[in-house]
């Protein structure tokens, strides 16, 4: 569970090849190479999946802090004979689910900028992300 973002990706500054696709599908997803996957909520909308909503130019609107839903970018596609660039941006409703399996060494799948806390996933094994079932409640 992540309050603003959830990041998918290679530790340091490496690329990270992995299939990416939406869940519950017989497609294994597009095969990439990138710097990364970033999912994040409606909280996270002020930091880093603002950042790279605003880099993109995308169309999409922002999630408010309340609303069921994700935007997720891929950070830096790398286009080549054997990856793609097709998806490289979307959004998840309640019910609907993005899968990332990893074909290179290491991933990390951390959140909030916890990387002290990240998950290590190595080749052929698959994460999926959604919405979660409980909501996070403030009292004030």
């Amino acid at each position: 569970l992540a309050l603003n973002e959830i990041y998918l990706g290679p530790p340091g500054h490496q690329t990270a090849r992995y299939r990416l696709g939406p869940d519950g599908e017989s497609d294994p997803g597009e095969a990439q190479a990138s710097s990364g996957v970033l999912v994040g909520t409606g909280t996270g909308a002020t930091g880093w999946l603002r950042s790279l909503w605003l880099e993109r130019g995308s169309t999409a609107e922002l999630p408010a802090p309340c609303e069921a839903r994700l935007l997720w970018f891929v950070r830096e596609a790398w286009p080549s004979p054997a990856t793609g660039t097709t998806r490289v941006a979307g959004e998840l409703g309640r019910g609907q689910g993005l899968r990332l399996t990893v074909e290179s060494d290491r991933v990390v799948v951390f959140g909030d900028g916890m990387e002290a806390d990240a998950l290590e996933l190595t080749w052929g094994q698959s994460v999926r992300l959604g919405i979660a079932e409980t909501s996070l409640r403030l009292v004030t």
